[in-house]
């Protein structure tokens, strides 16, 4: 279980090093959008694209930095990085197909007993049904 959590945190690492790329990638083209427009009367629309184009590039830098940072929480064994591996991995199954695969692998990985006991959480108990006699 120790490779699958390694690779699970390299798998964090660059999903959030491509959402950084993606959003910084994203803010330029806002920013130069804003400036071609700078000298021109421009509506509501350009401004909302524009805001939009913005709004998009600082959520997905913001989410690449998390995702990193979870990547080397796991590869550390934080408690921390596990929790908010399995709090990402939610969002992430909506992301077809890149982000449904790295959840569910999360989901497979973090939720396993060896996993648990590896960020130093107590295996699950399960406690068999009682019979009740008449």
């Amino acid at each position: 279980m120790r490779l699958h959590i390694d690779v699970l945190g390299t798998l964090h690492l660059v999903w959030g090093a491509f959402g950084v790329m993606t959003g910084v990638s994203l803010s330029i083209l806002a920013a130069g959008t804003w400036g071609s427009l700078a000298g021109e009367v421009f509506g509501l629309g350009e401004r909302a694209a524009v805001a939009a184009l913005a709004a998009v590039g600082v959520f997905l830098i913001v989410g690449g930095g998390l995702s990193a940072w979870t990547g080397r929480a796991l590869k550390r064994r934080q408690a921390r990085g596990r929790l908010i591996a399995l709090l990402m991995a939610v969002p992430n199954l909506v992301v077809v197909p890149f982000g449904t695969a790295l959840g569910v692998y999360t989901f497979w990985v973090l939720l396993n007993d060896d996993a648990r006991r590896a960020f130093g959480r107590p295996p699950r108990v399960v406690v068999p049904p009682v019979a009740v006699s008449e």
